[in-house]
């Protein structure tokens, strides 16, 4: 049976237009017609959503839903959560991610104490099965990161030794052979895709944010794993010299890169990588009560976020928007497009970078992104043109993914 949406319009995502009016019908999960449906079969469902305009469901690719959200001690939940505790919370946090309008996410690398297991990937099944709700999970497993690198804890290292020691499995890996089989694990277990960390964070006791972890050789063990096996490989990096090895070596993907230089930025363009912007949290994260040398690694970096998104946005950069939440709430992941925009990029880029390059990031650009004939019914709505105030992207009024509706704040317009 054809289920048909109506509304104000509609987002061109390729064309940067509202289509007025918004029609689309859908058969099972997936989008058969745009448009028409001025006399819709008699058995067809209509659901009338008044003076909204569809978008194509939102993505976000930098997300930790096994972190974050109600009932965790920031600082201490490393040691306090055990496994099955952080997938119940996830539960939640996949809810409110869905329940935002984001209908996929990539899932950015466990880096906690699970035995070897890869908890996002549990939870992607799960969702996929219908069990839970959330958006689509992309999931990278446990992030591959050196000794004492970003992402290894190591913040009870100096007065409890052997606290929170992490495995090969677990993403802690040095030299070819290590890690090539913990790349060889994740990919056995689950991932999607993997994660590593080519230079140092803000958050992390690791020395400068931008100085380079692994080694050239290692970075090209890791790429060549994870290529053999058809999988993209995602580099949280901020250093600009780090990033230009990380181009070098062949990672596909660079999160963050809030200190890229000119010649980062070109080597970015050159060689058809993407970046994931993240740089809401540049603005929202409260560091006033971390360490001090915390504090002045983000007073250093937060600054320059802006001026290099802004510069990798002009240069021709495929930007897709991340979050890195729970850097930001859970849920508030539209906060990011909006920040970006405030930041000088064009609300139809911003719009395409969480949807058609999104899509593309994940090679999903064949059936996600666009309302379109023949992708996956994955469509939200919202409360005026987005083009005009991105605001309206952070009051989703309605939801569908893969053809089920999962909020619809217009239920009594159903026929």
């Amino acid at each position: 049976m054809a289920l048909i949406l109506k509304a104000a319009g509609l987002l061109d995502v390729d064309a940067g237009e509202i289509i007025r009016p918004g029609v689309v019908t859908i058969e099972g999960d997936r989008i058969v017609a745009v448009g028409g449906a001025d006399s819709p079969p008699p058995d067809a469902d209509v659901i009338d959503l008044g003076d909204a305009i569809l978008l194509p469901g939102l993505m976000d690719m930098e997300v930790n839903l096994l972190m974050g959200g109600r009932g965790e001690t920031p600082g201490l939940s490393q040691v306090q959560d055990d496994p099955p505790t952080r997938v119940l919370r996830a539960v939640g946090n996949a809810r409110r991610t869905l329940r935002a309008g984001f209908t996929t996410v990539r899932n950015l690398g466990l880096f906690v104490k699970t035995g070897g297991y890869l908890l996002d990937v549990a939870l992607s099944r799960a969702i996929d099965a219908g069990l839970i709700d959330g958006p689509r999970v992309i999931p990278a497993g446990h992030a591959i990161t050196p000794t004492g690198g970003h992402l290894d804890p190591t913040m009870f290292a100096a007065f409890m030794p052997g606290v929170l020691e992490l495995t090969i499995e677990e993403g802690i890996a040095n030299g070819v052979d290590e890690i090539r089989k913990a790349v060889r694990y994740q990919i056995k277990h689950g991932a999607q895709l993997i994660k590593v960390c080519c230079s140092g964070g803000v958050m992390s006791l690791t020395g400068e944010a931008g100085a380079q972890h692994y080694s050239d050789e290692e970075l090209r063990v890791i790429v060549d794993e994870a290529h053999r096996r058809g999988l993209r490989v995602a580099a949280h990096t901020h250093g600009a010299e780090a990033v230009k090895h990380a181009i070098d070596c062949g990672i596909d993907c660079i999160e963050h890169g809030f200190l890229m230089d000119d010649e980062a930025i070109k080597m970015l363009v050159d060689n058809d990588r993407f970046l994931v912007s993240t740089r809401r949290l540049a603005e929202y994260m409260d560091v006033s009560k971390a360490p001090p040398e915390l504090q002045a690694k983000a007073a250093e970096m937060f600054p320059k976020a802006r001026t290099s998104i802004k510069a990798a946005y002009e240069a021709g950069a495929k930007i897709a928007v991340g979050t890195d939440a729970p850097a930001i709430p859970h849920g508030k992941n539209a906060d990011e497009l909006v920040t970006l925009v405030d930041w000088g990029l064009p609300p139809a880029a911003v719009l395409r970078a969480a949807t058609v390059v999104a899509a593309e990031l994940i090679n999903r650009q064949d059936s996600l992104g666009r309302i379109a004939n023949g992708y996956l019914a994955d469509i939200i709505a919202v409360p005026g043109d987005p083009l005009a105030d991105i605001s309206v992207t952070k009051n989703v009024t309605f939801v569908m993914k893969g053809g089920k509706v999962y909020k619809n704040e217009h239920a009594t317009d159903t026929n």
